[in-house]
């Protein structure tokens, strides 16, 4: 009679783990998002003295980030994990080494509980300094983790009081990190400075600037940020070019990027079969002061240096962002599968001819996006590529071909000419 009860209650144990390991996860079973693949936003809000100024909308700095907040919380949506940092809200003193350290998370990264978060942001009242490096610095690590994007929305009235911590270049190292996490600034009735600081920590992360002087204007920008947050995005794959063809990594179509430092040139490779046509592209952005008159180079070449085709476009000083591109058609083989020629070795190399004043940094590198695709080969007679004119060499020869006959017409009409008016 006991062994008949061990043995039942040990089947009702097995049947009943069975079950609970067939059962979905509460996460899953509740249809909640995974946390890594979740995107996540800190908003870092500037609490420093400067915020109790009354002229947005006839209320204080701070009660309009308030209400801009609150309004905010309500419109998250429900996979995004969002968190609140804070500068400048604890540290009443005038001792600045200890300003320059108040920066703190107000509220976690990761599922909103609104109510909480409000009255986590109802406590505020402005106090201190504005350490905005120190605050990107720990924003940075509390968003790190994860594979969804990543965005810090900060929202100051005023520049850094903590230099020679750069928070420009704070942006830079944060960025060349590769973690692909985006930084936008937002500036309450912004001077010149502030204006050109936040716009230089934005641009260093391929964020926005923007200038705020309305509580609705806040409002709105933030929400759209965080809105943004939440929509898949491409997300480039790192990687780092060689100095020479023959150490460049080998990379397949994609979307990649990398840092280049000025005058750098910085090799990669793909292989390009028969009857499939490269298309490259490479954009490198100036994420700081450079000088006037400047250029970047996309060159195809075989590996044993030949040049194949080149891509090249000039800048004066008048975009933050240069690109160039290319297209190599590669001719389809008459072989079988079996006896068809395997897949040629292109080595891509990146130039850049940006130079910049002698006090701006030069490390890290600017930051450069490669995009490769390869597609059929062209078949249609109306496309330049399927002329072979994509090769260089052919381009060079159809225009002197063409500059050849029209000069020799040229010559034959005016020789007429004179004719004519001799006889006449």
């Amino acid at each position: 009679m006991i062994t008949r009860k061990r043995l039942a209650a040990g089947v009702c144990g097995l049947l009943a783990a069975m079950t609970v390991a067939l059962l979905p996860t509460p996460a899953l079973a509740a249809g909640e998002p995974d946390a890594d693949a979740s995107p996540k936003v800190e908003l870092t809000l500037d609490v420093s003295g400067s915020m109790r100024a009354r002229d947005i909308d006839g209320q204080s700095r701070m009660a309009a980030a308030k209400q801009a907040f609150n309004e905010v919380l309500d419109a998250v949506p429900d996979d995004v994990r969002l968190g609140i940092r804070t500068l400048g809200a604890n540290y009443r003193g005038e001792d600045r080494k200890v300003g320059c350290k108040d920066t703190r998370q107000l509220y976690p990264v990761g599922p909103l509980d609104r109510t909480e978060a409000k009255t986590a942001v109802a406590t505020l009242t402005p106090t201190g300094w504005t350490p905005i490096g120190p605050a990107l610095l720990g924003a940075a690590d509390d968003l790190k983790g994860g594979d969804a994007s990543r965005r810090i929305v900060l929202i100051t009235d005023g520049e850094d009081t903590c230099a020679p911590l750069d928070p420009c270049q704070v942006a830079r190292d944060i960025a060349a990190k590769g973690i692909h996490l985006t930084v936008d600034t937002l500036g309450l009735l912004p001077d010149a400075k502030t204006r050109n600081q936040l716009s230089c920590i934005a641009e260093a992360t391929g964020g926005t600037y923007t200038s705020v002087e309305h509580t609705k204007q806040l409002r709105d920008r933030v929400h759209q940020l965080v809105d943004r947050a939440a929509r898949p995005v491409v997300t480039p794959v790192a990687t780092e070019g060689a100095a020479d063809c023959t150490g460049a990594p080998k990379l397949k179509p994609g979307l990649y990027s990398d840092r280049e430092k000025f005058a750098e040139h910085r090799w990669y490779r793909v292989d390009v079969r028969p009857g499939q046509e490269l298309r490259a592209s490479v954009s490198v952005a100036a994420d700081r002061a450079v000088n006037n008159d400047y250029g970047v180079l996309l060159r195809a070449s075989t590996v044993h240096g030949r040049e194949i085709v080149r891509g090249a476009e000039a800048g004066d000083g008048r975009t933050d962002v240069i690109s160039s591109g290319l297209r190599y058609p590669k001719a389809p083989s008459d072989a079988s599968d079996e006896d068809a020629p395997a897949a040629e070795t292109v080595c891509l190399q990146v130039s850049n001819s940006f130079s910049a004043p002698a006090s701006v940094k030069t490390d890290p590198g600017m930051p450069v996006e490669l995009t490769l695709d390869l597609v059929d080969g062209p078949s249609d007679a109306s496309d330049a590529a399927f002329f072979g004119l994509g090769h260089g060499w052919w381009l060079l020869i159809t225009l002197a071909l063409s500059g050849l006959v029209a000069g020799l017409l040229w010559g034959w009409i005016s020789r007429w000419r004179v004719t004519v008016w001799r006889t006449n």
